[in-house]
Order: C-alpha cells, then structure tokens, then sequence
C-alpha cells in the first residue's frame, strides 16, 4: 500500500464503485465522488464543519415526512430544483414552462366538480385552458390545484387539519375553472435546518403570490408550475428562484365589487 495521498484517496473510492453494473450509476456517483472530494480540498474543511454539515442533513431528514419534505426545501433554496427542471426543459418549444413542485405537494387531492370553491369565501375565479401545443384539448387530462392561506400556511402544515385550498379538476373540453381566495406571498418554512441556512445567508425567505399546478394526460409529459400574481414585490427575489415571466398573470377585475379573474392557458407537450 502506498503512502497515504488525498488524490490516491479520490481514486480508490472511485474505483470501488468501478464495477457498479448500471452504467448511468456509475457515470453518476463518479462524478459525485470527484466533486464532493474536490470540495472538500477546495474548502479545506475542518472537522468541526464536518461535523455541522453532518448534524445539519441529520435534521433535514428527520423533519421530513409525508406532510413536509425538508429535503426538497433544501433542494430549492439552494437552486438546484430549478437547475433539474432548466436541464430537463430546455427544448419544449410551445410548451407551458416548468417549474419547482415545492415540498408541500401531498399526493391524491380530492376531486371536486368544474365551477368549485376552494373555500367560502372566495373572489377568485381561476379559468384556465389545457392543450396541446396545436391548441387542442387533451383528452383524460386532469390538473391539481393548491396553494398557501391568507397566513401564508398549505393545509400540510396544521397538525390534523382537512385538505384545504387544493383539488383535482377533469380538464373536460380543455379546460376547468375554480373560485378561491387570492393568494398572497409568504415565508418557506423557517423553522428546521433550511431556516437556518438562510438566516446564516442573511436572505429573506419569501415567496411570491402563486397558485400550484400539476397537470397530467395520458400520452403526455406531467406539467409541474405555477402562476405568480403580477405586480408581487418578491417575483425578483422568489427565495426557490421559481419565477419565470411566463408564467406572471395580472388579476383582472371580476363581475362584482372586491371580485377578481385570473386567466391561463397551458400547454402540454406530447410524448410521442
């Protein structure tokens, strides 16, 4: 055995995983292995900021959950959700754009008929058209719908609370329309670990006014976005970068006094 070499090091753990029979597993973990060690000499780590980093995933896994997921929090702050979606969505010409699903998507939504309320009261009246990229409604497409309440909250975040403010619509003649409150920004979540990492970053935690959208149609690629409320003071500064100008929509006065309209039309792109 040779002297000990911290480059020597950087060989054998990559050789270990040499073998790794999935050739994209090992063209993956070779590059993770080069990068993180890099890193590490880069930074000259100590052992003390070892040990933080250490504490500090240990945390951000046990805060995860089926109600909250830390990780993907994580994930966007630090842009690399975004930096995900910009690889995988760079060539969708025509198509609605992407981007992050943020960590409070819990699953199955209730399914609610076209025209629904999301809550009592409820000036918003959403309308939004779903086709393809020709302009043609999809057959069997559906869409799931959720946002934040007036305090900045998603249903997920109240221990024992009923879904609210999200739901399941059948896109019908492409398209399906729902009433709601108008949605306000809001801080991420700033109590466990990522918290932490942006108060240490002295950078705000807020979001911009949006509504969630995830739509899926059979024979199609899933759409995950959002539509952001013009006009917001922190579409310049989403704290998950998720903003991009297409997907900005002005709120339009309803049909009666303190009503509003908030109109979209998205794009689907096809698979074949």
């Amino acid at each position: 055995m040779a002297a000990f070499d911290d480059t020597q090091l950087t060989e054998a753990v990559l050789s270990s995983f040499a073998d790794a029979p999935d050739p994209r597993t090992r063209g993956v973990l070779g590059k993770l292995i080069a990068h993180l060690h890099a890193f590490v000499r880069d930074s000259q780590l100590t052992f003390d900021e070892w040990r933080v980093a250490i504490d500090f995933l240990t945390r951000t896994g046990q805060l995860s959950d089926d109600r909250r997921q830390e990780f993907i929090l994580l994930s966007d702050v630090l842009g690399v959700s975004m930096l995900v979606d910009a690889i995988n969505h760079g060539d969708h010409a025509g198509v609605t754009d992407s981007t992050v699903l943020g960590p409070f998507y819990v699953g199955e939504h209730p399914v609610l008929p076209d025209g629904s309320r999301l809550a009592p009261d409820a000036p918003l009246t959403v309308t939004a058209r779903v086709t393809d990229v020709g302009g043609h409604a999809i057959p069997g497409a559906t869409a799931d719908v959720w946002h934040a309440d007036h305090d900045g909250l998603y249903d997920s975040q109240k221990p024992g609370a009923e879904p609210s403010l999200r739901a399941r619509f059948a896109c019908g003649d492409g398209g399906f329309t729902f009433r709601t409150i108008v949605p306000r920004s809001y801080p991420v979540p700033t109590d466990g670990p990522v918290g932490e990492l942006l108060r240490a970053g002295h950078r705000h935690a807020m979001r911009p006014a949006h509504i969630h959208f995830l739509l899926r149609a059979p024979g199609f690629e899933t759409l995950i976005t959002h539509v952001f409320l013009a006009g917001d003071d922190y579409l310049a500064s989403d704290a998950v970068f998720g903003v991009k100008p297409s997907l900005i929509a002005q709120l339009e006065p309803g049909d009666a006094p303190g009503e509003h309209r908030l109109s979209y039309h998205f794009a689907m792109k096809g698979l074949s």
